[in-house]
């Protein structure tokens, strides 16, 4: 989560990573609104992180917000330090504040939101991993607007 005080306006990235494929969400911190943005499918990391690169270099975003998927009952997992450590690896290379949203069901969520929709298990994997990123950025919003930074500490950014 950001400080007490931190920036409360700009475009904010945010990532369902997972060993195959990484779902691209995008959204406002004003608006409070996610979208599905792009799915990166390559597993080389020289790529992964160049088509990063190029999303970051289009939407200039003020931060990074990477899901971190827990197991039912909350406590960590193998995936949960392969998450924390692409978070690092985009903190690292990209200067750029990277926060955390926990995941955990997202992916249930989006394949039962394209269930509904009408896609069948063939298309709805086109659109999983941007849609998981794009509720794991919904959720984040959500989390900020419960606990809005003190007005006495708040940037006028």
């Amino acid at each position: 989560m950001p400080e007490p005080g931190a920036r409360r306006r700009g475009t904010v990235l945010a990532f369902d990573f997972g060993t195959k494929r990484i779902g691209v969400a995008v959204g406002e911190l004003k608006l409070a609104q996610a979208h599905p943005l792009a799915t990166i499918r390559d597993e080389r990391n020289d790529r992964r992180f160049g088509e990063i690169a190029a999303l970051i270099g289009e939407w200039q975003p003020v931060r990074l917000v990477v899901g971190l998927p827990v197991a039912l009952d909350g406590t960590p997992h193998a995936m949960t330090a392969r998450c924390t450590r692409f978070a690092n690896q985009l903190r690292g290379r990209f200067r750029l504040d990277v926060d955390y949203a926990e995941e955990r069901l997202s992916s249930a969520e989006a394949e039962e939101r394209l269930r509904e929709s009408g896609y069948n298990a063939r298309g709805a994997r086109d659109h999983l991993d941007t849609l998981a990123a794009q509720i794991i950025l919904q959720s984040y919003f959500q989390r900020l607007s419960e606990n809005p930074p003190d007005p006495c500490h708040a940037s006028s950014a």
